[in-house]
């Protein structure tokens, strides 16, 4: 070849090969400026859903706590205290590290006990069960993990920090609507201090009747504005708080040094510490940065929490304590006071707005709650509706929600001052925290094999600050404090009470299940028929067939042409993809098949019976051509299956499920005799499995059976 043509070739490559180059740089960086843009926009979205209850925090804190002739070093140890706890808490706790502790993208105390049992066998899903989210090459178990493995007790108290934990973010649903709509509307009193306490009150009741009501309707109309109501309120509050900080006390950031805070307790002794009640509420809704990582990501919250909502509260209350500095008396009212006279209404409006975001933000956070506990069986089954079609995560419930509205404007109305609220609020604040440093230093330890003394250091931190919060909120129980523990005992025994049965019933079937001999056996009595149609019988157990499937049989004479039996497995994953849904196996019987209809606790419920059935013969219809391909068999036979199964199904579907009850025998313990009959309570007034399926009314059958308890 011509030297100069090579030349010109090698030139041409050069350059083509610095053009793809340059345009597989150009694709990435744009990539990356696409990414940065979504989670800014992401980050933004937050500010409506994640941060209502930490950023409105400001309205009650003050007026929270019994302060008794205050001074500067008072404040100042008191802002000390709060910048601290929302620094290592927000920022160090949840912000770095809680964060990190995602169990696919799922967040909340529920996720960390989900992750510790899909990782430990402690949980009430086997590992056969759940094998398909299981990953492989696991490593050796800790020592740690050995110790709750082969503990009873120590699972039982695993399982019940973590129902606990999930009650007392129930409780937060009531407690936050209640504090935050009352303090927001308290302002009324500020330019007409004629207006009583009752009418305030009221007029908070009103406005949470108001806002319950429009829970079934849903948000996805309104959602658009949560966010710019709590960006205009978490800009302008820290913008008042700067001119607070200017005008009255322009040296208040040497508070940030913690001698502070032991020259506060050193003058002020017990008093400090009960102080601490108070100052706990600076974190409330801390607990959301992580329970809502479902629904964005830990980029987006952390962007959100660390550039806009820790700046924010920290200048907000930087202004209101340079104020009360110089005004030691208005603590009472330690938010409206230090608002300035012009912009009183304009931020009396955005208060009152950002106070009912951040009361839905928990309300919806306590639909998702029960959701994920009615999934998993915790929870007695109650009506879940999704109110948007495009966001699985924003559910309705009307049980739940007039409970939720009766209790709320109950706690106003019976305890309306802030006071006895705040005492309340702190219990439930720090008690979640509380049982969140325990799981993250489990996960810690178990799943991420951090080294000890790194996760001794962490578990000391903060168990040692929030051990000493709880004590002092403690010691409200009796001036308010006793509202969330009284609600969480309520809702730990619904749950245990509904657990308990349901574990004695899945006992029950597994000891006297019907195995496939078994059924052959009865298939093959003359007197059996088996009938047209295609039936969908249900069973608890995989591990062979429901009890109730012989009593039928034994009473009815008859099983259907074409019968699936069918079981609806809950596995402790957020979603379940949709390939791993519908799980198909041949029993080795003619015209009787195994389905496993399987979902995560954050997974939507499929709303529609036909289209559930048309989703299982399809996957069925694939099995058996799949199966046949791996065993050589008559392709007339294929058609045979294929058609038959067609045919049932226009003849007639039905649903049959098993309506069962305990006999309550004289054998029976005490303990055994109170749980079971408070769990057929709990059965008989919670509503059937099939309609969640959507399965309508006319193709549902219900066989009644006693188990011996």
């Amino acid at each position: 070849m011509d030297p100069e043509l090579l030349s010109e070739v090698v030139v041409d490559s050069s350059s083509a090969l610095r053009t793809d180059n340059g345009s597989i740089h150009n694709t990435q960086f744009n990539n990356q400026e696409k990414s940065r843009r979504g989670d800014l926009l992401l980050a933004y979205k937050t500010l409506g859903v994640v941060f209502g209850g930490l950023v409105t925090s400001p309205l009650y804190v003050y007026p929270s706590m019994p302060l008794k002739s205050p001074t500067e070093d008072d404040y100042l140890g008191i802002y000390s205290i709060m910048f601290w706890t929302l620094t290592l808490t927000g920022v160090v706790k949840y912000a770095c590290i809680a964060l990190n502790a995602d169990d696919q993208g799922e967040g909340g105390t529920f996720a960390l006990y989900s992750l510790l049992c899909r990782n430990m066998n402690i949980g009430i899903i086997s590992r056969k069960q759940s094998s398909s989210i299981v990953p492989n090459g696991r490593r050796k178990q800790s020592a740690l993990g050995k110790f709750f493995e082969k503990s009873i007790i120590a699972k039982r108290v695993l399982l019940f920090i973590a129902i606990l934990g999930m009650c007392m973010l129930i409780g937060d649903g009531i407690l936050t609507p209640a504090i935050s709509v009352l303090s927001a509307m308290d302002g009324i009193r500020g330019p007409f201090p004629s207006v009583s306490k009752s009418l305030v009150e009221g007029l908070s009741a009103v406005v949470l009747l108001v806002l319950f009501l429009l829970q079934k309707f849903g948000t996805s109309r309104v959602s658009f504005l949560f966010s710019p109501i709590m960006g205009a309120w978490t800009f302008c509050t820290p913008i008042v708080g700067i001119y607070s900080i200017i005008r009255y006390y322009p040296s208040i950031f040497k508070a940030i040094s913690p001698h502070y805070i032991f020259h506060f307790f050193w003058k002020n002794g017990k008093e400090g510490w009960l102080l601490l009640g108070g100052t706990v509420l600076c974190i409330t809704g801390s607990e959301a940065l992580f329970a809502d990582l479902g629904h964005f990501n830990r980029r987006s919250i952390q962007i959100a929490f660390l550039f806009t909502i820790y700046p924010s509260l920290v200048l907000t209350y930087a202004g209101q304590t340079a104020y009360l500095i110089n005004n030691p008396n208005d603590h009472d009212d330690g938010f409206y006071k230090f608002i300035p006279t012009k912009i009183y209404w304009p931020i009396f409006i955005i208060s009152t707005l950002a106070a009912i975001v951040a009361s839905q933000s928990l309300i919806s956070a306590t639909f998702s709650v029960i959701k994920q506990s009615v999934v998993l069986d915790y929870f007695p089954r109650v009506k879940v509706v999704h109110t948007s079609p495009n966001k699985e995560g924003e559910v309705y419930s009307p049980e739940v929600n007039y409970i939720l509205m009766i209790l709320c404007v109950a706690v106003i109305l019976i305890f309306g001052d802030g006071k006895d609220i705040g005492n309340a609020f702190g219990v439930v604040v720090i008690l979640v925290m509380l049982i969140t440093t325990i799981l993250l230093t489990l996960v810690m330890i178990i799943i991420w094999r951090t080294p000890f003394y790194l996760a001794g250091l962490y578990f000391t931190v903060f168990f040692v600050m929030e051990g000493v919060y709880v004590s002092a909120v403690f010691t409200k129980i009796p001036q308010g404090g006793w509202i969330p523990f009284a609600i969480s005992l309520i809702l730990a025994c619904i749950m245990f009470g509904w657990f308990y049965g349901r574990q004695r019933k899945i006992e029950y079937e597994l000891t006297y299940k019907i195995t496939l001999d078994r059924l052959g056996q009865l298939l093959s009595d003359p007197s059996v028929q088996r009938v047209p149609g295609l039936c969908f019988f249900y069973t608890n157990i995989q591990d062979g067939l429901t009890p109730i499937l012989g009593h039928y049989i034994k009473n009815m004479k008859s099983l259907h042409k074409v019968t699936i039996f069918t079981t609806l497995q809950y596995l402790l994953v957020p979603k379940v993809a949709p390939h791993e849904r519908i799980v198909i196996n041949k029993l080795g019987i003619r015209r009787v098949y195994g389905c496993v209809i399987q979902y995560g606790y954050a997974d939507r419920l499929n709303n529609e019976g036909d289209d559930i059935v048309r989703q299982v013969i399809e996957s069925l219809q694939e099995h058996i051509q799949d199966y046949s391909g791996c065993i050589p068999s008559n392709p007339s036979e294929i058609q045979e299956q294929i058609s038959d199964l067609q045919e049932a199904r226009e003849v007639g579907v039905v649903h049959v499920r098993g309506k069962t009850r305990f006999h309550i025998g004289k054998s029976c313990g005490w303990f055994d005799r109170i749980m079971l009959a408070f769990y057929e309570v709990l059965h008989s007034n919670c509503r059937p499995a099939l309609p969640a399926l959507g399965v309508p009314l006319t193709q549902r059958i219900e066989v009644g059976m006693l188990y011996e308890a």
